[in-house]
């Protein structure tokens, strides 16, 4: 089957990007032996298991030829600023997990491959959980360029895009990679709240936020909590400040198969209450997360993430609630209530009474 055919086909199955990378190693899947080796990955122990599958995607699957690379934006438009004592979750979260429809999409594709395609088709799937580095791969393929901040960006949709891989043993041709287009550009460099990039293109997952409230299990560096500010699950600021991003040509296809409408957060997660997380119990929570990528912070790191964002939001009326996990079993959410409650105790000694808190954060408008 030609390339051609296979894009015509995963463009007809809703992505909104597609592209065919050679199934080989490359610079850049070699450099994460290294990048692990320096510590960067912390507890994402997961990605030395299976290293070597992860260099080298021959060897996940036998006779691999072609890489197709898929895209899906999830993010159209801008986001209301955040009001109150709101918790801020990742644009991706929310809404379906995406791993779900990205994985339903490419089983299609692959159905549809094998009904029309002159030879039997040996393939995998990936969508974020397997040895495979679906962005490197994608960048290979044409659908971006990797930028500074490490995401994939592509010209025309930014980089607000989910990305899936099918290995297979049909020799496609492959298509070639975009140039990149930084330039000289260091806004997300600048704007990260923790200072993770130890250089452009190298990212310490150690000082990220989406490491830190969503992959690690432990306790938040206290040097790192102020920073967080009232994020409760992931970090958009490296990509909100991407021109790439806020430039006004920015234009997305057509919801035509309504995949984007299944990605869209739920009502109770477009702008959650720090109050409503730090009240979740063990069956609310399961019933808010169900069927979201939110499930993978786990209750009891939410319950940890909302307790900082509770510590820097200045919002004195949940002093209540903190103080109810300052006396709870939990010794990693305690030493965190703690850390809020001085915090919060410290701001209702400085404030007068009746006092206004200081707004929430807010991304300027486009320039």
């Amino acid at each position: 089957m030609e390339s051609e055919r296979v894009k015509q086909l995963a463009l007809a199955l809703g992505f909104d990007l597609v592209g065919v990378a050679p199934a080989r190693p490359t610079q850049e899947t070699e450099y994460l032996s290294e990048w692990i080796a320096r510590g960067y990955a912390g507890e994402m122990t997961y990605l030395a298991r299976r290293l070597a599958e992860r260099i080298d995607p021959r060897r996940v699957l036998a006779g691999a030829e072609s890489i197709i690379a898929v895209g899906l934006v999830y993010d159209p438009g801008e986001r209301a600023p955040l009001s109150g004592a709101a918790a801020d979750i990742a644009r991706y979260a929310g809404g379906e997990d995406y791993h779900d429809v990205l994985r339903e999409r490419l089983r299609a594709l692959r159905a549809a491959l094998e009904a029309a395609g002159e030879r039997p088709l040996r393939s995998r799937i990936y969508v974020d959980t397997g040895p495979v580095q679906e962005r490197v791969h994608a960048a290979y393929a044409g659908l971006g360029w990797i930028g500074k901040n490490t995401c994939l960006i592509h010209p025309r949709l930014g980089s607000y895009v989910f990305l899936g891989a099918m290995l297979t043993d049909w020799p496609l041709t492959c298509d070639d990679p975009l140039p990149d287009h930084c330039g000289s550009c260091r806004a997300c460099l600048d704007a990260c709240p923790t200072d993770a990039f130890v250089a452009p293109y190298v990212l310490d997952a150690t000082r990220c936020i989406a490491y830190t409230t969503i992959e690690a299990r432990g306790a938040i560096p206290e040097e790192l909590r102020e920073s967080h500010g009232e994020r409760v699950f992931g970090c958009d600021v490296c990509q909100e400040v991407c021109p790439w991003n806020r430039r006004r040509g920015r234009r997305v296809p057509p919801d035509r198969l309504g995949l984007r409408a299944r990605l869209r957060p739920r009502k109770e997660w477009i702008a959650p209450t720090l109050a409503w997380l730090l009240g979740l119990d063990e069956e609310a929570w399961e019933r808010a997360v169900r069927k979201t990528a939110l499930r993978r912070a786990r209750r009891q790191g939410m319950l940890r993430n909302a307790l900082v964002a509770a510590g820097n939001s200045g919002a004195v009326e949940l002093i209540p609630l903190v103080e109810k996990h300052v006396a709870a079993s939990d010794s990693l959410l305690a030493e965190h209530a703690r850390w809020a409650l001085a915090r919060l105790r410290s701001v209702t000694e400085v404030r007068p009474a009746g006092a206004a808190r200081s707004p929430a954060r807010v991304v300027p408008e486009n320039p």
